[in-house]
């Protein structure tokens, strides 16, 4: 045990008097088995490197030029998220032995590192465009240094460096006006242009290998292809994670998250040939593709906001440029107008456009807590045809056409109701009755509507068996006749009407038009009112004695039956001539 002791208090005082005598270049290095502190890594010149970029930490890529280049190129362009990198210039003040230099332990890198050296920032830079620095070597006798830096999360960027003077040529040009213009706007398309590039524009065609490439989405515009693609697996992962949420678990989180941070756990710079960058932005979906500077992107949605970005893609080197992009809003869908009925109000509703389709809509909200009501149509106009549709809460309840004859809907069980009337076209071999009301402009009325709450009833209201108007020969006398005709069990109103026809008016233009209602007529021609019910349906017939009438004339008759809700019923005309002598 004190011989063990005493030669290593021997050997340690060797090395203490020894120590002084050892190379001085030697004690700057560190030892032969020492892990680098930092991991080394070579910028290739003229090739596309992608860099992983881990949160907080700063990545270091290496590179040295040719003795006679004059100038150089790097170019910078981060992925999703804003970058910070630098560049920087450093040199040895003594060149270290060419032994250590070229060791199969250490890099160059890391003897450059471990020396004495001045250093020098050449260009700095923070966001998350793509940013390019071009300026002149520095003396052969140095190394550059490229520091990138992530503090937001994990992402990457990709690296190009060019030695000599000019464009490199691997990405496409840029016009000196990159924005994107909008041409129009419209509810489901949007036409965009832009400025040509030139390296489209100066070459043939036949050696053209760029394209220009439209992206579209509603959230953000994005400043290169990789951010874009990024952004569609950021979706796709969050939809997919949402499946497996149940399913996962994570084991040892604080071991995860720490080996995560480590230098090693990140993969070194890769270059990609172009063939793969091409084949990695394939599953983006691109509205136009092409050579042409205007594209029109249709099948969006009216009323939404979308962002557009165009870029340039270069598919031989497979490098992309992007253009400054824009923003538009479609417009809206034509909102028709909802026009909204009164109770009991009656309505002519008319179509202004007899060349083409037409259509109107209107809202009805029932009285009292029972939310019941009927809608009653009529036709009016000869040569349309008209189809009603009611809905309510976005499901359609019933839908029909409408004719001369009166139509009735029960509403029941719901607050609102939507009613949509249609021309759908013209009826052949009809023709528009005479006497239809003229509308300001010259407009016939299409079709009568009336609505009301007052008929509490289930089911439509009941109408006379027959609408015929029937007069007695026999008691048909110089100054009166005698008039019968069919009434409901419903106590109801009738109201008689007369007008006198003149020596030369025809008998075919003496019948009023059944959709003419009593709102129509003058009061000097109403004769009389009286009500009537009967509940025996096949014995519900009423009579009216019209007197006052001139001998040897001819009158038109028409009888009208009155209600609270819904549209008058008008009975069919009759014309009945008093006689000469009696």
């Amino acid at each position: 045990m004190a011989l063990t002791t005493f030669s290593w208090c021997l050997g340690a005082a060797l090395a203490l008097l020894w120590g002084p005598w050892w190379p001085q270049v030697h004690s700057a290095l560190a030892p032969e088995n020492e892990v680098p502190l930092r991991p080394t890594t070579w910028l290739p010149e003229g090739k596309i490197t992608s860099v992983t970029l881990p949160k907080g930490r700063t990545r270091r890529l290496y590179f040295m030029l040719k003795k006679k280049a004059p100038a150089m190129s790097v170019t910078v362009s981060p992925c999703d998220l804003p970058i910070e990198w630098s560049l920087a210039a450093r040199t040895l003040k003594d060149k270290p032995l060419k032994s250590l230099q070229w060791s199969t332990k250490k890099s160059v890198p890391e003897v450059w590192w471990r020396g004495p050296a001045t250093e020098e920032k050449i260009h700095s830079f923070a966001g998350n465009a793509v940013d390019t620095y071009r300026g002149p070597s520095y003396p052969p006798a140095s190394i550059y240094i490229l520091r990138l830096r992530s503090k937001q999360q994990n992402t990457r960027a990709t690296v190009f460096l060019h030695e000599g003077l000019g464009p490199s040529g691997v990405f496409p040009l840029l016009p000196a006006d990159p924005r994107v213009h909008t041409l129009g706007v419209g509810m489901t398309s949007v036409t965009l242009s832009w400025a040509p590039s030139a390296s489209i524009t100066g070459l043939p065609d036949t050696q053209n290998n760029h394209d220009y490439c439209v992206l579209v989405n509603s959230r953000q515009n994005y400043g290169s292809l990789c951010a874009a693609q990024q952004s569609m697996r950021k979706e796709n992962d969050q939809k997919q994670e949402k499946k497996e949420k149940k399913r996962r678990v994570t084991v040892w989180p604080i071991l995860k998250e720490w080996w995560w941070q480590q230098w090693d756990s990140f993969p070194g710079p890769q270059t990609s040939s172009p063939s793969s960058l091409t084949d990695e932005f394939a599953d983006l979906q691109c509205a136009c593709e092409g050579t042409e500077s205007v594209c029109t992107v249709s099948d969006l949605l009216p009323d939404t906001q979308y962002y557009f970005d165009v870029f340039v893609i270069d598919r031989l080197n497979g490098t992309s440029s992007a253009y400054k992009g824009t923003f538009a809003r479609t417009h809206e869908e034509a909102r028709p107008a909802i026009t909204t009925l009164r109770e009991g109000e009656l309505r002519w509703v008319t179509f202004h456009d007899r060349g083409s389709k037409s259509e109107q809509f209107f809202s009805f909200r029932p009285r009292g807590w029972q939310q019941s009501g009927l809608l009653t149509l009529q036709s009016c106009g000869g040569d349309e045809k008209v189809r009603v549709t009611v809905s309510s809460k976005g499901q359609v309840l019933t839908s029909q056409a409408v004719g001369g004859d009166l139509v009735h809907i029960w509403l029941q069980g719901s607050p609102s109701y939507l009613i949509h009337l249609e021309r759908e076209g013209i009826t052949s071999g009809q023709i528009p009755a005479a006497g239809d009301p003229a509308l300001p402009g010259g407009l016939m009325a299409s079709v009568k509507m009336q609505t009301s709450s007052s008929y509490h009833r289930r089911g439509v209201p009941s109408l006379p068996s027959t609408l015929q108007i029937k007069s007695f020969n026999r008691l048909r006398g110089c100054n009166s006749v005698t008039l019968a005709w069919m009434g409901t069990e419903e106590r109801s109103l009738y109201c008689v009407y007369r007008r006198q026809l003149g020596n030369r008016e025809a008998e075919s233009t003496a019948l009023t038009a059944p959709c003419l209602g009593p709102e129509s007529r003058s009061d000097t021609e109403r004769v009389l009112c009286k009500y009537f019910q009967e509940l025996n349906p096949r014995r519900a017939v009423t009579t009216a004695v019209i007197g006052g009438l001139e001998p040897g004339m001819a009158y038109v008759f028409d009888v009208y039956l009155m209600r609270r809700w819904g549209i008058p019923v008008k009975y069919a005309s009759k014309m009945v001539k008093t006689r000469k002598e009696c």
